[in-house]
């Protein structure tokens, strides 16, 4: 399965941004479907994650709140609203495959290209 994911950008503190990510074959028959990032020199981790084993959205704590995964298995694609975003939030955004509790500590089965999104103070 390859993941392509789009939408990052360049945005002032506070502001929103959606992120897409297609895949180019079932999302639904996995275990779960999330979203990575990795600032730079800094070790990747997990977001946000829609899990098909316990229909939950699972989300780390600092972005609680403000970050909502949603996907649409018809189209094979899944989405990052970030809303009130911080400084912190900068870093390249993946899509990624794999049992949410994994996915959560930085670990997938399949992953993509990322997107980058930079949040300016």
């Amino acid at each position: 399965v390859q993941l392509q994911a789009s939408g990052g950008g360049l945005v002032q503190t506070g502001r929103s941004l959606r992120l897409s990510c297609v895949a180019s074959g079932s999302i639904s028959q996995n275990y779960g479907v999330g979203w990575f990032r990795q600032a730079l020199g800094k070790s990747r981790e997990g977001v946000a994650c829609a899990s098909y084993q316990d229909g939950k959205d699972h989300y780390r704590d600092s972005v609680k709140d403000r970050f909502t995964i949603s996907v649409v298995n018809a189209n094979n694609t899944v989405y990052l609203q970030m809303n009130s975003l911080k400084p912190e939030d900068t870093a390249v955004y993946s899509c990624a495959l794999g049992p949410c509790k994994l996915l959560l500590l930085g670990v997938a089965e399949y992953w993509g290209r990322g997107t980058l999104v930079t949040v300016s103070s």
